[in-house]
């Protein structure tokens, strides 16, 4: 299980895959019932081309690895690309 103290403190923080891609930077916590059900990742202009586009990813709580000095998800939290041509309703597509 990930311990942060604040919330504020994740945010802004650089944000990468567990095989070592840059995603992008995070910009906002989903919270539930006082606690974080996921995280608003906006992608990096690299990421997003790859993805189809799209400005960010919303990345449910399980898929982080790790917090520190960067936020560090999972890559089987990524959306395929042929998964998002289906999904794509706004700026930002939930993964995984």
């Amino acid at each position: 299980m990930v311990r942060i103290k604040k919330v504020s403190d994740v945010l802004g923080k650089y944000s990468y895959t567990d095989a070592g891609d840059h995603v992008g930077q995070v910009e906002e916590a989903n919270l539930s019932e006082n606690k974080v059900d996921g995280w608003k990742i906006r992608l990096s202009g690299n990421m997003s081309r790859l993805l189809g586009g799209v400005r960010g990813i919303i990345v449910p709580h399980q898929f982080v690895k790790s917090i520190g000095d960067v936020f560090i998800i999972s890559k089987t939290a990524l959306p395929v690309k042929e998964e998002l041509e289906e999904n794509i309703e706004g700026e930002y597509v939930e993964a995984a």
